[in-house]
């Protein structure tokens, strides 16, 4: 089941409401993200969201279903240096559960030395020096989960189709395999 429109009125506070109208706007318009780095409002507590390891975004354990209000939140997401994820508005900032990486990775464009990859919530990012691409194994499967860095500590784990594409360029460096971007090596996995 999934609420259309979504109703907060029960658990959330109306500040980060307005906050969400104001900078909807704002977006509307063409303006660029929000400068969430610099907003430093008082911490009102947990609200009953959850990104899950899929991607889907979660209020009251229901997947949110508008597109719109999952790029909407996207926008004003921030990790903050515990590790915990928040939504942050000028006002108010609120925390959320996220069970891996907030976003996914869904695409991947490489063109002139660069990699750029699309997200699930439409950003995109080229990755580099300052966007790295990490690949965690699983211990006890050998499972890789392979990440790009987003913005501001946010990372987006790379769906398995774009991570077969990145496979399929990589090249074998001192025996370790993997791909170049703008000029920087990024290690997938150790050559076969």
């Amino acid at each position: 089941m999934v609420l259309e429109p979504l109703d907060f009125s029960a658990a959330q506070p109306p500040q980060l409401l307005r906050g969400l109208a104001a900078l909807q706007a704002d977006l509307a318009k063409g303006r660029k993200l929000p400068p969430v780095e610099k907003w430093n409002p008082p911490h009102c507590g947990p609200i009953p969201m959850r990104i899950a390891r899929d991607g889907t975004w979660h209020y009251m354990g229901t997947p949110i279903g508008r597109a719109a209000m999952v790029r909407l939140f996207s926008t004003i997401l921030r990790r903050e240096p515990d590790g915990s994820h928040v939504l942050v508005t000028p006002v108010e900032r609120v925390g959320i559960e996220v069970e891996d990486a907030p976003f996914i990775a869904v695409g991947v464009e490489a063109a002139d030395g660069r990699l750029t990859f699309m997200t699930n919530v439409g950003d995109q990012v080229t990755a580099d020096a300052d966007h790295p691409i990490r690949v965690e194994e699983n211990e006890a499967t050998g499972e890789p989960s392979p990440y790009v860095r987003v913005r501001g500590g946010l990372e987006a784990r790379l769906a398995r189709p774009v991570f077969y594409e990145l496979a399929d360029l990589a090249e074998e460096r001192d025996g370790v395999m993997g791909v170049t971007s703008a000029g920087t090596f990024f290690p997938l996995g150790r050559a076969a």
